[in-house]
């Protein structure tokens, strides 16, 4: 009986340093100054996760972590995603996010993006799926929605978006599509139609507009007169489309030889609008298309002043005059 007893309370001791030793372990806190992000990818091992936890959270508390981890079962597949852990949090809770899966969102922001392969570049580098992937999910999703290639980039309206770091590309596509087509409200695309033009027309137009100006409240302004050379069958004629189709948007001067590029996108050799956007247009900026204030300007040219803004005309005379004082400031500047 004496040496049963005995065994009890050796078990027992045996059982409050254990517990004392876990309590330890689950109660260090993240003493960092600065909030530091995990990323555990796809197909990792539970050896990769370790090197993860020490690797971003320290030797001795990231091996607490993966110990408490380890403790409760964790596995790989489940603790896959991204974590932020802020200072001060404690190992157990830490562990306890990880076994259940429970991620940081990741905030996907873009905004001043031209091209589909820039887009792809900017969501692949902060999210799990490559650009590889980005462009496959949207070659999957967009032309069911009724995007062809030259129009993916209409599909996504620049924002800041929340998405767990792993999720599918497919799944990141569709939502941004999701968004963009709630802005195309019943009301929004019947502004379009009256004006003759479809949701990814729009886009062009306000594509081409952000890039003419970059003077919000003059956008609506260029929006009309591209509006009245559209409606008057006048050819574009746009810089921006010239600078897209020799794909490089430094331009300054815009030449002879750069006007005859041979592209689909050159609005100075083709009719109509090119056959998509020319950048991912501000949702301000469609708005400015929508509801451009009428006027009877059809030509544009940069002011002499270099101060962003632009003269308008209604007669080519007035526009070669425009134009004269704008060559002449570049030459005194020599820019070429």
């Amino acid at each position: 009986m004496r040496r049963i007893l005995i065994g009890i309370i050796i078990a027992l001791v045996a059982i409050f340093i254990g517990l004392g030793v876990i309590w330890m372990l689950a109660t260090k806190k993240y003493d960092r100054q600065e909030s530091v992000r995990i990323y555990i990818p796809r197909g990792a091992t539970t050896t990769a996760v370790v090197d993860t936890l020490v690797t971003r959270l320290g030797q001795d508390f990231g091996r607490r972590v993966a110990r408490l981890w380890g403790l409760q079962g964790g596995s790989p597949k489940v603790a896959e995603g991204s974590y932020v852990v802020d200072p001060g949090a404690r190992a157990i809770d830490i562990s306890r996010r990880l076994l259940h899966g429970r991620q940081t969102p990741v905030r996907l922001t873009f905004n001043n993006i031209r091209t589909f392969d820039q887009l792809a570049a900017r969501l692949a580098s902060r999210m799990e799926f490559t650009e590889d992937e980005f462009a496959a999910a949207c070659d999957s999703v967009l032309p069911t929605m009724g995007f062809n290639r030259p129009g993916y980039v209409a599909a996504f309206i620049p924002d800041t978006y929340e998405f767990y770091w792993n999720a599918p590309a497919v799944v990141v596509v569709s939502r941004l599509a999701d968004f963009r087509n709630r802005f195309w409200t019943d009301e929004r695309r019947a502004q379009a139609s009256s004006l003759g033009l479809t949701p990814v027309e729009v886009a062009t137009v306000a594509s081409i507009v952000e890039e003419e100006t970059a003077k919000a409240d003059e956008r609506p302004m260029v929006a009309r007169l591209y509006l009245n050379r559209i409606a008057r069958r006048i050819p574009l004629q746009a810089d921006p489309t010239v600078k897209f189709a020799v794909g490089d948007f430094s331009l300054r001067r815009i030449t002879g030889k750069h006007l005859r590029t041979p592209s689909p996108y050159n609005t100075y050799l083709n009719p109509g609008l090119p056959p998509g956007p020319i950048r991912v247009p501000e949702r301000a900026t469609l708005e400015a298309v929508l509801s451009a204030p009428a006027h009877g300007y059809i030509y544009m040219c940069a002011k002499e002043d270099f101060s962003g803004r632009h003269n308008f005309a209604t007669d080519y005379a007035t526009h070669l005059a425009n134009a004269r004082r704008y060559q002449q400031a570049l030459d005194r500047r020599n820019i070429h």
